[in-house]
């Protein structure tokens, strides 16, 4: 089969983690360029990757590729995708895929009809956990209540944007992809500690049949937190995902006499699974594994959560 010829574009914190997957990937992709503006970063691709075309613009390679992974600032992931896309070039996209609903009906008319996979970086759907759990979670009985915390002390990365966008809409993500109950409102507050930015929000989404999520993020915190529960009459799971278990406390006991039931589920490299799941879809023609919908209405829960936050009054939610 013939491989798949890609350009990187961005090669800061995790474009450097992205050529490394590429490279990890030969027998499928050939590795064209990478495409970095700051003198710096092209001067560190050259001496990572020898082998490898550096370029300050996607224009100098667009006909020599079949395919690229925009990893740049958020702010820029409008325009590039929307350039690939005219250039009927396949795309894998970090999230978000673009920074409100107004870039995100754009690209939806500039993707109608382009035969290509567009594909967005969703990581944390590939956790183990969710394979265990997803359909647990589908047939839950409501109503319910869900639990995310996502927090960590600051670490001077994405500054450019705020923690909604950072941050939260991996949970916010997460909600469309484990639930049936569908986010209908979101009210949420957050503050402003080391940016001009949110670096920290509380958000309350409420979800069909009486169901409700509360997430909170913030990248200023003392510790660092990545924890979902989920909570009904038929008692709480709880999924570390720093720690790779899963705590389950039911209405009863276990067979071993103990309340609390704990397992251990392995480790992933998330990204290199992103990188097959997006060869797969170009080699063989298939859709994307989160595609278009699924980056655009997480759009939408960040862009209904941060008018939340401006306007201080809860936002109805219109997923597509």
């Amino acid at each position: 089969m013939k491989k798949v010829r890609v350009a990187v574009l961005g090669y800061g914190h995790l474009g450097k983690w992205h050529c490394q997957k590429v490279e990890a990937n030969k027998d499928v992709a050939d590795f064209v360029a990478i495409v970095e503006k700051f003198p710096a970063g092209q001067e560190a691709a050259r001496a990572n990757h020898p082998g490898v075309k550096v370029v300050s613009d996607i224009s100098e390679v667009m006909s020599e590729i079949d395919a690229a992974f925009v990893v740049t600032p958020t702010s820029t992931h409008f325009e590039l995708v929307k350039l690939l896309l005219e250039n009927n070039k396949s795309v894998f996209c970090e999230k978000p895929l673009c920074s409100n609903d107004n870039e995100g009906s754009k690209l939806l008319e500039v993707a109608k009809n382009k035969n290509v996979v567009l594909q967005v970086g969703h990581s944390e759907r590939f956790h183990e956990a969710w394979e265990k759990l997803r359909g647990r979670f589908q047939n839950l009985t409501p109503p319910f209540t869900v639990r995310i915390n996502r927090v960590a002390p600051f670490k001077g990365r994405a500054t450019d944007v705020d923690v909604v966008q950072d941050l939260a809409i991996h949970d916010l993500d997460l909600l469309l992809y484990l639930f049936k109950q569908k986010p209908v409102q979101v009210a949420a507050h957050g503050y402003k500690i080391r940016t001009t930015n949110w670096d920290h929000a509380s958000i309350t989404v409420s979800m069909e049949d009486k169901c409700e999520a509360l997430v909170v993020v913030g990248r200023n915190s003392s510790k660092e937190v990545r924890e979902l529960e989920v909570i009904s009459k038929d008692g709480m799971i709880t999924v570390d995902l720093f720690a790779n278990k899963i705590y389950e406390a039911t209405s009863s006991k276990f067979e071993d006499g103990t309340f609390v039931k704990e397992e251990t589920y392995a480790k992933r490299d998330h990204l290199l699974l992103e990188h097959q799941n997006f060869y797969r879809s170009i080699q063989t023609s298939q859709p994307a594994i989160i595609g278009l919908k699924d980056g655009l209405n997480a759009v939408h829960m960040v862009d209904c959560t941060l008018k939340a936050m401006d306007l201080k009054t809860p936002v109805q939610v219109k997923l597509g």
